[in-house]
């Protein structure tokens, strides 16, 4: 069996912004629900837990990405700004 190589956090931190941004408006996804996603697209071997979280915090670091609070922790993409 060949060794799996580890999907760069880079990588798993854009495919997470993809995935925020689709489903914006539509549906609110919880950072496990990051992960599932992303564990599922690229197996357990190639993508972990840890790297799902340090995907999760570069997006938030970098403010692509905001925690917001409605009952629940969710990730959303920012406020857009200007009249709305």
């Amino acid at each position: 069996m060949s060794e799996t190589t580890p999907v760069p956090i880079e990588t798993l931190a854009e495919e997470m912004y993809q995935l925020v941004a689709e489903c914006e408006g539509k549906k609110n996804l919880k950072a496990t629900d990051l992960t599932k996603a992303m564990v599922a697209k690229h197996g357990e071997a190639a993508c972990s837990k840890d790297d799902c979280k340090k995907a999760i915090r570069i997006l938030i670091d970098s403010q692509r990405c905001i925690y917001s609070y409605l009952g629940g922790s969710y990730i959303q993409l920012p406020p857009k700004e200007g009249p709305q």
